[in-house]
């Protein structure tokens, strides 16, 4: 068995019963969630579209994850051949499936918003650009070159119509600033910016930017409370502070 499909062993995190697969990375495949003995990743769950109008995705029945596991057994993953592809492509008349972890390497696009569409490399939806990036152009957030022939892992910004990314370095920058800091690093367009990410795939969490988590930068709000010249003259001494000024 290859490592892209490998099993939990009984020392090792309990495996998804969609996907198969514990070497995921939870900001794709969601966390891990567990019900009457039976985990599942949060995102292979909701990709399937299988849960109840309405109902948050945490308290679906043990009932209706093993029922989603054995339809999804009867169908074959196009990208890794295995069984257990729980993900339909959403266009009408495509039967191509395949597990969300496997997304990536088959060229698919997985809409994290709204009904969680997703779609097979043939018929995911493409950025309408005119002209591929010209010789030399760089990535903007990584400064290696995109290449020049347009493909799955170049996208462009639809704002300023110039700064192009690799698909990979603009996820990762969209799970680091999350959405309320996520805009284009060229341009700072938001709104245009962000909208066209998520239709073409690229996971942007409803939450704060990681950088701001655990007041990583809180010493940059201290204030400097010591003297430091070689000969202080302040009689209360070099740690002697006023409270304004």
């Amino acid at each position: 068995m290859s490592d892209r499909k490998r099993k939990a062993s009984s020392s090792e995190e309990p495996v998804c019963v969609l996907c198969r697969r514990v070497d995921v990375d939870p900001n794709i495949c969601g966390d891990t969630l567990s019900a009457s003995g039976i985990y599942v990743h949060k995102f292979c769950l909701t990709f399937a579209n299988i849960v109840p109008h309405g109902m948050r995705i945490e308290d679906v029945p043990p009932a209706v994850i093993t029922r989603a596991v054995k339809q999804a057994n009867q169908k074959q993953c196009f990208v890794c051949g295995e069984r257990g592809a729980a993900i339909s492509c959403a266009e009408s008349g495509c039967e191509r499936s395949f597990h969300l972890p496997c997304a990536m390497d088959g060229e698919c696009v997985t809409q994290y918003f709204n009904q969680h569409r997703s779609y097979c490399w043939e018929h995911r939806p493409s950025q309408e650009i005119e002209e591929a990036p010209a010789e030399g152009t760089n990535c903007l957030i990584c400064f290696e070159p995109v290449g020049d022939t347009l493909s799955y892992h170049t996208m462009l910004c639809s704002a300023c119509t110039h700064a192009w990314f690799h698909r990979g370095c603009i996820q990762q920058l969209a799970l680091n600033a999350g959405a309320l800091s996520f805009q284009c690093p060229n341009c700072r367009n938001i709104e245009r910016f962000f909208r066209q990410m998520i239709i073409h795939g690229i996971h942007i969490p409803l939450r704060p930017p990681s950088w701001e988590a655990n007041n990583a930068y809180a010493s940059l709000q201290e204030r400097h409370r010591r003297c430091d010249v070689s000969n202080c003259l302040n009689p209360g001494g070099r740690e002697q502070v006023e409270t304004r000024g």
